[in-house]
Parts: C-alpha cells; sequence; structure tokens
C-alpha cells in the first residue's frame, strides 16, 4: 500500500472551488474530486457547497441522498490524495514549511484478524501484498491464484486457517487463472437476473397457464421455500466441504475454485455470484431429480420457484457484500460478513439465519467469537 502527504486543515479548506476541490472523511482521509464535479449525478453544486469540507455526515444522511459502498470504494480508488493531519500532527509535523509526512491510515488493520466483522470504512483497505506474503506464507496476490494452490505444499490444516482469513484485493479483481479462461471467472452481479429471470418467467408460465391457478401457485411457493434448504444445504455441506476435503492440493484447488476464493477475496464484487456454467453443472442434479417426479406442468411451476429463490439468493449474497442496505437487512448484512470475518464454520444461511436456527449453526452478532469445531 503506497503512502500519501499528510495535510493541515487549513489546506484543505483552501481546496473549495470548481477548478480546485478537495473534502475529506472521516476527518482523515482526503479526496481531490475536481475532476468528479462534471460527473456527479446531482450536479456540481451539491459538492461544492462541501469543498474544503468534511463530508462524512452528509454521505451517511439518508434524507438528503442514500450513497451505496461502491461510491466510498470510488473515492479510495480514484480520489484520495492524502491525509488529514490531527491537531497533533499538525502541531508537530506541519509547524516546518519544509516538513514533508507521509503516513499511512490504519496502518496496522489486518483483515485475517478474525475478530468479527471491521468497522464499514476498513472493508475497503487494501492488503498489503508483500507482508501478507511474508507473514502468513500462503498465496502471492500478484500472481495467478490457482496454479499456486495446485502446486504448493500445503498441509489441509495450513490451506484452510488461510484460505478463510480474508484479504483484500483493492481496486479489480485478483488474478486465478492468469490466462484465457480469467474472463469466465469473473462475473457481474446483473448477468444473474439478466440471464435466468426470463427462463424462471418462461418455466412458471407454462406451469399457471396449463394448471390450476391455486395449484400452480402452491407449488411455485412450495419450490421457493424447499429452495431456502437447498440454499443452506450447499452453503454448509458442498460449499464448506472442508475438514471432509482429502488432503492433497487437488482437493484443495477444487475448493478454491468452487468458494475458497470467495473466503480468500470476499470484497471482490465480481466473484461474488455464480458463474451460468458453474449454475447450470450444480442445478442440472435438482432440474433432473424433479422432472422426474412430477408432471411436466407440475414440475414448471415447482421449479420456477426454487429458480426464483436462487436468483434472489446470488442478488442478495452480491448486495450484502456491496450495498449499503435499509435497516431492516442491516442485520442480515452484519450476520453473513460475520461468516466471513469471526466464524466461517457458522452462519450458512445468506437469504435467512432460519435454517441455522433449525440445525444449530446460528452464529450470534457482535459476540465474542465461538470457538471452531474440530
Amino acid at each position: 500500500m503506497s503512502t500519501l502527504p499528510l495535510f493541515a486543515q487549513s489546506d484543505l479548506a483552501s481546496h473549495n472551488t470548481e477548478k480546485d476541490c478537495w473534502v475529506s472523511l472521516y476527518h482523515r482521509k482526503i479526496y481531490d474530486v475536481t475532476d468528479f464535479l462534471d460527473e456527479h449525478p446531482g450536479g456540481d453544486e451539491l459538492i461544492l457547497e462541501w469543498g474544503g469540507k468534511d463530508i462524512t455526515d452528509i454521505l451517511a444522511d439518508e434524507s438528503s441522498h442514500l450513497h451505496s459502498e461502491m461510491t466510498y470504494e470510488m473515492l479510495d480508488e480514484n480520489y484520495l490524495v492524502g491525509y488529514l493531519a490531527t491537531a497533533e500532527e499538525e502541531k508537530e509535523l506541519l509547524a516546518n514549511p519544509k516538513h514533508s509526512q507521509e503516513v499511512k491510515l490504519d496502518e496496522e488493520f489486518d483483515s485475517t484478524a478474525m475478530h468479527g466483522t471491521p468497522a464499514y470504512e476498513k472493508l475497503n483497505i487494501v492488503t498489503d501484498f508483500d507482508r501478507d506474503l511474508k507473514n502468513h506464507k500462503f498465496l502471492d496476490l500478484t500472481k495467478p491464484l490457482l496454479l499456486q494452490v495446485l502446486f504448493a505444499d500445503f498441509s489441509k490444516e495450513f490451506y484452510l486457517d488461510q484460505v478463510h482469513r480474508p484479504r483484500h484485493y483493492g481496486k479489480g479483481s485478483a488474478p486465478l487463472f492468469g490466462n484465457f479462461l480469467e474472463p469466465v471467472s469473473l462475473t457481474p452481479w446483473w448477468v444473474v437476473p439478466t440471464v435466468w429471470l426470463p427462463v424462471d418467467l418462461f418455466l412458471l408460465y407454462l406451469g399457471l397457464s396449463n394448471l390450476n391457478l391455486f395449484l400452480g401457485l402452491s407449488l411455485f411457493s412450495i419450490g421457493l421455500f424447499v429452495w431456502t434448504l437447498i440454499e443452506y444445504c450447499l452453503h454448509r455441506f458442498l460449499f464448506h466441504l472442508d475438514y471432509y476435503l482429502p488432503d492433497h492440493p487437488v482437493a484443495f484447488t477444487v475448493h478454491f475454485l468452487l468458494h475458497g476464493v470467495h473466503h480468500y477475496l470476499p470484497m471482490d464484487r465480481y466473484r461474488l455470484v455464480m458463474p451460468p456454467t458453474l449454475f447450470v453443472v450444480l442445478c442440472y442434479p435438482f432440474y433432473k431429480l424433479i422432472f422426474s417426479i412430477f408432471p411436466f406442468y407440475m414440475a414448471c411451476a415447482g421449479f420456477a420457484g426454487g429458480f426464483l429463490g436462487y436468483i434472489c439468493y446470488d442478488m442478495t449474497h452480491y448486495f450484502l457484500h456491496h450495498a449499503r442496505l435499509p435497516a431492516y437487512m442491516q442485520k442480515l448484512k452484519k450476520y453473513h460478513l460475520e461468516h466471513h470475518y469471526k466464524n466461517y464454520e457458522l452462519g450458512f444461511g445468506v437469504t435467512s439465519w432460519f435454517w441455522d436456527k433449525i440445525f444449530g449453526t446460528y452464529l450470534p452478532i457482535g459476540e465474542t467469537a465461538p470457538q471452531k469445531q474440530n
């Protein structure tokens, strides 16, 4: 992570015009948003009003405008120019005009500590790649990850411990394959509804247009409910096969490709939803089972319910990681992030914790991390 200059409060305040506009966040990070003035959806006046000032409160003010996590990521990735000195730093370090001081924000922050969900703003602090490799001796984030897992001499215990300790790559996505296969591993969230909603609606149409409406909707609702159990079971017993893995690099590689990379880099926005090809592979057995048990149109209605459940699951998963959600979903967001940052062996529900409560894998939110199960 590169270091950036330290500025006095007076420096920040002087940059308040349309040709030179700075703002601060958390009274610490300073951004040069001059180039963003013309691009701001609300117009440049709203930003210029806060030129040379701190924007923490106004960004968080839902009555003014609801800002997503993407806003904070965009600021860090494109506009960060330095840090605002504290009163003590300004007195000691900036009294001499010729003195130049560089700092790192949260230099000691370690996302791999597994102490619980970090503060909101820390979710985007980039891992120091060199320091991480030196300290943990696991993977080099600058090189293709999959081949490192395949050819490394890791023990299973070491692999499982390290792959579930979150790292933050920063802008873009870490290389997984490092070749022509790389695009296959990257899936924007909008691909899921774009590709699969038309298919789901067609199946629902076939079911409802050829069945009694009450029967069709009942099967659809049952399918939707059954999906919630499938979601839980897939996450717990397939994605977190973990300790049942064979102690072999090939097994680690399959695990890493299926779900390990998501725990290793949980804030990678292009590896949060399932690529369509992987979904087809995982979905096919359920499709064959349902259409072999039930008459065709009944199967269409029931399968459409489960299919919609999957679509909602993948979109929910993305927004739990990368959206500022309404108050009634904040607890669910916290619950899922605790699964990543506190204890990956509990909290398998994504769209709800209903089945976690039923099967005893509920993860208490904000409490001391339960001991891992061996």
